[in-house]
């Protein structure tokens, strides 16, 4: 069994699931050519985790990796944001990359 979580989830689960994702899922969608404006993980990491936090991600966790120090809530927030990625394609890519630069003031 993996670590849980407070409320009793199971958090190695969801960091599988979150780093399949971001690591594998949304880069290999990115490069099946459909014009997506970001193509590497660290890119969709940092989409991911601005959204869950409607802010840059690295003023709300204490540590480094990023998603060992998200609680189950925002694992499976941040799982459901690349679900949506995944599912909505570039349209939906282009949206959260373009906010995810607002909130760190670089577009």
């Amino acid at each position: 069994m993996g670590q849980q979580s407070l409320d009793g989830h199971d958090l190695t689960g969801l960091r599988a699931a979150y780093t399949r994702k971001v690591t594998e899922e949304l880069p290999k969608r990115a490069r099946q050519g459909d014009s997506w404006p970001i193509r590497d993980d660290h890119c969709f990491a940092r989409v991911v985790l601005d959204a869950v936090f409607q802010d840059a991600w690295y003023d709300h966790v204490d540590g480094s990796p990023a998603y060992k120090q998200l609680s189950a809530a925002e694992l499976r927030e941040a799982i459901a944001i690349a679900d949506r990625m995944l599912a909505s394609g570039a349209p939906a890519v282009s949206a959260l990359n373009r906010q995810s630069l607002r909130w760190r003031e670089e577009a």
